[in-house]
């Protein structure tokens, strides 16, 4: 007889060691030199997320377009939900056609899904599941008064908006991966950026 939960528990340590590392290459920009490089650009047309309300980022990556979004969890009187901030699902764009569908129980546990931790009134400190090393920060700007997202890369602290994993080739438990870029604000100097980290 198969032992399912032996299984899934095999399948969950490899899915985290599979997304440990992506996160892991994401967010050590002191260990990966950064590039100006727009080479080997995705053959993968992606849609830009639009009219998702209170969306703070999105991750896209090879090989196809269904898009993760990081949404900030108001209720209707636009009051922050302080238990748990942030919420993570996907936009089947590929496989249902625009269909908002919720992270599965392995990919909430063991990839996509986000821990967090109340430091301050409007001040959240978010971190991958997957890689707990280096995180990021929800925190309530003071110009716009509305939620966003940063993180420090390279000594450059950016509000994030997108983050692409580019994947060649592989398999789905060890995809090859070729570079991840973050898409965001420059908080310094206030422009649009994108940084390269290669893996």
């Amino acid at each position: 007889m198969i032992n399912f939960n032996l299984f899934k528990t095999k399948k969950a340590r490899q899915l985290t060691a599979v997304w440990g590392i992506l996160i892991w290459a994401l967010f050590s920009g002191s260990v990966f030199s950064q590039t100006v490089d727009k080479s080997d650009p995705s053959p993968v047309k992606f849609p830009v997320p639009k009219g998702i309300s209170n969306q703070l980022f999105y991750l896209q990556r090879d090989p196809n377009i269904n898009t993760i979004i990081c949404q900030l969890n108001v209720d209707k009187k636009g009051e922050l939900n302080r238990e748990e901030p942030i919420l993570v699902y996907w936009m089947r764009y590929e496989d249902v056609g625009n269909e908002k569908k919720d992270l599965t129980y392995i990919q909430k546990k063991f990839a996509y899904g986000i821990q967090t931790k109340e430091l301050a009134k409007d001040q959240y400190e978010l971190r991958f599941v997957s890689h707990k090393k280096l995180p990021l920060y929800l925190v309530r700007s003071s110009d716009d008064k509305k939620f966003h997202v940063y993180v420090t890369v390279n000594n450059k602290k950016l509000q994030v908006d997108r983050i692409f994993i580019r994947i060649e080739g592989g398999s789905f438990w060890l995809p090859n991966v070729k570079y991840v870029e973050i898409k965001g604000t420059n908080t310094e100097t206030n422009a649009l950026v994108t940084e390269r980290i290669k893996v």
